[in-house]
């Protein structure tokens, strides 16, 4: 990184996310394929530069959003099957035959209409059907009394004409809590997800890919990885309490960039909201929230410089934030801050604001540039 970029930058350890890799294959069932979630830029940490890590690893799927994430990929020569999360209107199946990708399908409907377009054009298009188990997002309605209608959608989608349903899964809800209601949740919703793939076997379906284990569940769940699991979060080193020995994969740096004095009752930042009860040695960090710190913690954290933590003081603004240094004598312009990382917890920065670690890490924004350590 050159001396430009040293104002806030994010490390990425890719020797990590290999890691962690390797430590969820030898957590889980040989022969248990892997599908490497890489949406949202790889959870802020590079989807190309990780994609290709995984790559390289043997990872056995990606999945990805959207269609616009998953054209990056293929762009920058990512070849692994990758499977689209979300919705793709039926008018781009050119695009995802041209670049063999895989379409999630949640109802019968849009099969037919990926069907319809696949047939105008030709080719057969790869999907996974999607259900809705309880998490009542997206998917095939089957529970309770949409059982038997949705067993009756599966199947007919798998006799569509140029589909290749090569896979079905679910997504769980709260498979990440331990507590007694949550685990039962999770149970009933594998339930069901395996009681409609064997009626729909039943009526002539069958499936090579079955999948339904997140992190949650890869951690948690161990019995339910099936044919394949998709875990995200504990790619980059979190969600597995330390069982699973991973380790984080990102670290937020910055710099401080000025240092003052100010005497008792001044005032700091917008709003007013923090004023000085001593002669405070105050410093400037060249990050704000526009850089992916969030506002909601201002006052609530605190960052590590040279060894120790500093308390951040009054509101974070868009592109700076202040912090006392007071003891902290060794800190000095050009000091380096870490905002989340090693030292300072990505888990409490998230607490402090009052939100989850995965918006964190998404949060960090573009203008941050990351830099990839080996």
């Amino acid at each position: 990184m050159n001396d430009l970029q040293k104002r806030t930058w994010a490390e990425v350890s890719l020797a990590n996310i290999e890691h962690n890799y390797g430590r969820i294959k030898a957590a889980i069932p040989e022969g248990t394929k892997f599908l490497g979630i890489v949406k949202a830029d790889a959870y802020g940490h590079g989807a190309v530069q990780v994609a290709k890590r995984l790559e390289k690893c043997g990872a056995d799927y990606l999945a990805i959003a959207c269609l616009d994430e998953a054209l990056e990929l293929r762009r920058n020569g990512v070849t692994v099957p990758i499977l689209i999360l979300g919705h793709t209107p039926p008018d781009y199946v050119n695009l995802l035959l041209e670049n063999e990708l895989t379409q999630t399908v949640s109802c019968e409907a849009k099969a037919q209409e990926f069907s319809d377009a696949a047939a105008a054009l030709g080719g057969t298009l790869k999907i996974h059907i999607k259900l809705d188990t309880g998490m009542s997002r997206l998917g095939y309605l089957c529970r309770e009394s949409y059982f038997e209608d949705g067993v009756k959608n599966v199947v007919s989608t798998f006799n569509l004409p140029n589909l290749d349903v090569e896979g079905i899964y679910t997504h769980f809800s709260v498979s990440d809590f331990k507590d007694a209601d949550s685990a039962a949740y999770t149970k009933e919703q594998f339930k069901l997800f395996t009681d409609v793939i064997h009626t729909a076997e039943d009526g002539g379906a069958s499936f090579k890919i079955r999948h339904c284990a997140n992190s949650g569940a890869v951690v948690n769940h161990p019995e339910m990885t099936l044919d394949m699991v998709r875990p995200g979060f504990l790619l980059y080193g979190y969600g597995d309490e330390g069982r699973l020995g991973l380790r984080p994969a990102m670290r937020m740096v910055s710099t401080v960039s000025t240092i003052k004095y100010y005497e008792p009752n001044t005032c700091v930042s917008y709003g007013r909201n923090y004023v000085t009860d001593k002669r405070t040695r105050m410093g400037v960090v060249a990050a704000g929230y526009a850089d992916g710190l969030p506002w909601a913690a201002a006052g609530k954290c605190a960052f590590s410089v040279e060894n120790s933590f500093a308390p951040q003081c009054g509101n974070i603004c868009m592109d700076m934030c202040m912090i006392d240094l007071s003891d902290i004598p060794e800190a000095a312009v050009g000091s380096r801050v870490e905002l989340f990382g090693e030292t300072a917890k990505l888990e409490t920065l998230a607490s402090a604001a009052g939100t989850i670690p995965y918006e964190l890490l998404c949060a960090v924004s573009k203008r941050v540039p990351r830099v990839y350590i080996e």
